[in-house]
């Protein structure tokens, strides 16, 4: 049996955690603005959301959710260069809800596709709700509830809430 190249194992190992130190540190937040959309795709992948906003400026989504509890978006320029990278799930960008007019579309736009869609209330006045996993006030593991109302049209309000899925006390009873 021969002996095994230490040297060799190490400088491996080396490469690999180098390797991973810097895919980890490859995220889509750490774009700096200016960047070009066909780079930030190859370099941090497609976006799971792509549409056009409010203001008519194409708008471009990298999401967590359904379990996680970030989203980061940007908006693109017509040469196809990329605005500052912001992430959306927080408390300041949410209360943006609370002015003027938003449909289901444009609020998938600016916070991309929700963790969960149902629907509370008696059939004869059932609400859409949308929520969004995130961190309320950085902090508390919390979904963001967006009600559409009856007609499903426009949102109507909107609030935070625990999140039971992180919920300790949580039972799974099975059989």
């Amino acid at each position: 049996m021969t002996r095994p190249d230490f040297r060799r194992i190490l400088t491996a190992a080396a490469c690999l955690t180098g390797a991973t130190l810097l895919a980890a540190c490859s995220h889509i937040s750490t774009a700096p603005p200016g960047m070009q959309l066909n780079e930030a795709r190859a370099t941090y992948g497609e976006p799971t959301h792509s549409c056009v906003n409010r203001n008519g400026e194409r708008r471009v989504i990298w999401t967590m959710q359904p379990f996680g509890q970030q989203a980061w978006g940007a908006t693109v320029d017509e040469q196809g260069r990329m605005g500052p990278v912001e992430q959306l799930l927080t408390d300041k960008r949410f209360a943006v809800l609370g002015q003027g007019t938003w449909t289901p579309e444009q609020v998938e736009c600016e916070f991309g596709p929700p963790a969960e869609k149902g629907g509370v209330g008696l059939p004869s006045s059932m609400q859409i709700v949308w929520s969004y996993r995130y961190q309320q006030n950085g902090v508390w593991n919390s979904l963001m509830h967006v009600y559409f109302g009856q007609d499903g049209e426009r949102v109507t309000r909107f609030h935070p809430g625990p999140d039971p899925m992180f919920d300790p006390d949580r039972r799974f009873f099975f059989g």
